[in-house]
């Protein structure tokens, strides 16, 4: 199989997601829930919206030709993560572009929805059906991609130490904020902080706002996401984390489904978001920094902060947005 037909046939896949969007709501959006209930049919049409983005034959086109063309195909073991829903299709497309075989170790939170779109892959091109093998244990393999918490990362570092490797490990995002944004772009925020209830490394945890900035902007201008409570999971989320702020006496904004909580560390638990002041471009430049290692994306209105992305865009990466900024293509042409 040649790259030609493997271009043409994820092109296939991205206008089939396109042709049977509602079809696959209906029927897969419900078994998928089954095994994860945080995958709701809106999460579920989300991360299908992020394929169809993804997925254009063109777009592939232009992304694979930055790359040389790999050598032997080789075996790459993945362990896929399960957070959110087919977060690592990602790293399946990258490794069959690039001519190499797939062992994958499918999380137990997102198998349904994965092992659809790769039965749909085969039928759309055989030839791939002895690239991609599902195992319990990635065994014999010539090179690695993990995904896990930073207790797990420890454990794959060692476990793979002596073979090519890319182990990811905990990160999340974080807004910058002027102080003008419209209504508009608040919703747009909204989108990167409460899609798929806040639990992907994309997902916003983090503000940092100006110094005297009214927050209760912030409470009115994501009014329109407090569908989010609605879900058992997340109000058990946010009940916990608020008897935690009150019985320690701890200071926070209660937005109704979400709480808001001054604070100087990034990542935050489910239905709370942080912030923190800055009085300056600089010292907002230097709190970045210092979260540079924990830092997926930064977020602003029309990507005005340098190196961020758009408002309302955390959730729908292009081909070349690489998780922890490891261009994952570089890795496998040069195994």
């Amino acid at each position: 199989m040649n790259l030609d037909q493997r271009i043409s046939a994820f092109g296939r896949l991205g206008a089939l997601l396109r042709k049977e969007e509602s079809n696959l709501l209906l029927d897969l959006a419900p078994k998928a829930a089954n095994e994860n209930p945080w995958f709701t049919s809106d999460n579920v049409f989300l991360a299908i919206q992020g394929l169809q983005i993804m997925l254009d034959e063109q777009k592939i086109r232009s992304w694979i030709a930055q790359y040389p063309g790999s050598g032997q195909p080789k075996t790459v073991g993945v362990a896929f993560a399960g957070n959110i829903p087919m977060v690592g299709f990602h790293d399946l497309l990258c490794i069959l572009m690039a001519g190499h075989r797939l062992q994958g170790r499918l999380s137990s939170k997102d198998s349904v929805l994965m092992k659809y779109m790769v039965t749909r892959l085969i039928e759309l091109e055989p030839a791939f059906a002895g690239r991609i093998i599902w195992s319990d244990h990635l065994k014999g393999v010539d090179a690695v991609i993990a995904t896990g918490s930073d207790n797990t990362s420890r454990y794959f570092e060692y476990y793979f130490r002596n073979i090519p490797h890319i182990i990811r490990k905990n990160r999340t995002s974080c807004a910058v904020i002027r102080g003008t944004e419209s209504s508009a772009e608040w919703h747009d925020l909204g989108k990167d902080i409460f899609s798929y209830f806040g639990l992907g490394c994309r997902n916003v945890s983090k503000v940092l706002v100006p110094t005297g900035f009214d927050l209760t902007k912030l409470v009115e201008g994501w009014r329109s996401f407090e569908g989010v409570a609605q879900h058992h999971k997340y109000v058990n989320n946010l009940d916990y984390q608020k008897s935690l702020l009150l019985i320690n006496r701890t200071p926070f904004i209660d937005g109704g489904f979400f709480l808001l909580k001054e604070d100087t560390q990034l990542a935050s638990p489910i239905s709370v978001i942080y912030y923190e002041q800055y009085e300056s471009l600089g010292s907002l430049t230097g709190k970045l920094t210092a979260f540079s290692d924990k830092l997926q994306v930064v977020v602003s209105s029309d990507a005005w902060y340098e190196g961020s992305i758009p408002f309302g865009t955390a959730q729908l990466p292009e081909l070349d947005d690489y998780a922890d900024g490891r261009d994952t293509m570089e890795f496998l042409t040069r195994l």
